[in-house]
Order: structure tokens, then C-alpha cells, then sequence
């Protein structure tokens, strides 16, 4: 067989793959659910449920709540840069916009989540960065 003929048939073998391949799996482009920055959201947008007393004094002047920021979490982004980590602790720093205002907040929550699963807010601010 000609080295023609086979390179044809290869690219045909291969053409065919990546289609079932496509169809078995489907388009996955946008699937983002397994990097870091959604994993993190999707933690603190379901266990942000406390607030020190010094972040409740701050979330009074912007009327805001803790369920205003759950509810805001997708369209905020992590700061990992900002983020610390220890040996039992993960602190985050978030910035996005909240009922039309931008603000910046900083998440605590503990690394081991048999302990305490719940995340807390630490401080928030208004304006720009």
C-alpha cells in the first residue's frame, strides 16, 4: 500500500476518533467545576454563615449580609495571590461587586473539615482597589 493511501486512512482513523470522542464526552470547554478558583466559591458560597463581630460592624454601613455575598460569590473572583495558608487555617481575600457595589472581604475557614466546615468573614471594604 502506498505511503499516500496510508496517511489518508490514518487521517480518516483519527478524524473518526475525535468525533466519537466528542460524542462520548460532549464539549467540555467550559466545564471548569475541578479548577481551584471554582472549588473555593463553591465552599464559601455554601458555608459563609458567620461574621466576626468587627466584619457585622462593617456590613451594616454597605446594607449588606452575608447572604448578599453568598448570592454574589459566582461573579467574584479569589484572590490566591493575597491568600494564606497555615497549618490549620485557609484565609481567602474575595473581590467582586455586591448589589452594584464593589467590595473586597477576607474568608477564614479551617483546612480539616470534620472540625468546622463552616467559613467566616473576617473583614470587608468598600470602593476600589
Amino acid at each position: 500500500m502506498p505511503f499516500k493511501r496510508r496517511l489518508f486512512l490514518f487521517g480518516i482513523g483519527i478524524f473518526l476518533g475525535c468525533l466519537l470522542a466528542w460524542g462520548i464526552f460532549g464539549n467540555r470547554l467550559d466545564n471548569t467545576d475541578w479548577m481551584p478558583n471554582y472549588r473555593v466559591k463553591l465552599r464559601l458560597k455554601s458555608t459563609l454563615i458567620k461574621a466576626t463581630p468587627e466584619a457585622q460592624a462593617m456590613l451594616a454601613p454597605l446594607n449588606l449580609d452575608l447572604a448578599a455575598l453568598r448570592t454574589a460569590m459566582d461573579s467574584c473572583d479569589i484572590d490566591f495571590s493575597d491568600s494564606k495558608r497555615s497549618k490549620d487555617s485557609l484565609v481567602y481575600y474575595v473581590h467582586g461587586t455586591v448589589r452594584g457595589q464593589q467590595v473586597h472581604y477576607m474568608a477564614a475557614t479551617l483546612r480539616d473539615f470534620r472540625t468546622d466546615s463552616t467559613a467566616t468573614l473576617v473583614s470587608i471594604a468598600a470602593g476600589g482597589r
